[in-house]
């Protein structure tokens, strides 16, 4: 699987962000030589919590309370529409099911899906490189609550091997961008995340975007309160 970054927008201090800043990042991407849309995209993030339970019902079943996680995130990603990921970030795991689980879920109400969050845009082709750029929004509402952009490069699946290159392609955006005199930049989402903590090696796979999207949604939310 490709090798993919994720950025996240970081309003100066006093800005905010809005949807007047991620079109014009769009017209930036866009500005690109030869740079082709290609369609629409979303991943959708949800935050689950334990149900409370009737304790009658644990002793039933042998269940207890303190054996479930207290929280975790699930993700469907826009690229593996067959597939759901669990995030267990106090555990440090990242497991995989089949996309239907959330139905399984639905009916043992053993977890509630607090909050849910949709990362959606625009998908674009830069030559070896596949560019998303969307906003962080609740499924609720229309509040925008972040930009982010993905950044995907083709050739390779090797971290290590693709590093270098991703990061020239990371410091030309930005100075394609500084010329837009937007009151914000794009950062790179925690650049010292130990995926080996999480079990994850050098070839890229599905885990590493799925851990991705964790942190980036961890960095949006602090940008937002502060």
């Amino acid at each position: 699987m490709p090798v993919k970054w994720l950025m996240h927008w970081q309003p100066h201090a006093g800005a905010t962000v809005s949807s007047q800043i991620l079109a014009e990042v769009c017209q930036c991407v866009e500005g690109f030589g030869g740079a082709t849309k290609e369609g629409r995209w979303r991943t959708t993030l949800t935050f689950y919590r334990p149900m409370a339970r009737d304790p009658s019902s644990n002793a039933a079943t042998g269940s207890n309370p303190g054996d479930l996680p207290r929280d975790f995130l699930g993700l469907a990603l826009h690229d593996r529409p067959d597939a759901y990921f669990f995030i267990l970030r106090h555990n440090r795991l990242i497991l995989q099911a089949e996309a239907n689980v959330q139905l399984l879920m639905d009916k043992l109400q053993s977890y509630k899906a607090r909050v849910v969050l949709h990362f959606e845009g625009f998908q674009y082709r830069l030559g070896d490189f596949q560019l998303r750029v969307g906003k962080c929004v609740p499924s609720m509402a229309e509040t925008l609550r972040g930009i982010m952009m993905e950044v995907e490069y083709l050739p390779l699946s090797s971290i290590e091997k693709s590093r270098q290159i991703m990061e020239n392609f990371f410091d030309i955006w930005q100075e394609t961008l500084a010329k837009k005199s937007l009151p914000g930049r794009f950062i790179i989402d925690d650049p010292n995340l130990n995926f080996m903590d999480y079990g994850l090696h050098d070839q890229y796979t599905p885990q590493h975007t799925a851990l991705q999207y964790a942190t980036c949604i961890a960095q949006l939310m602090a940008a937002v309160r502060s």
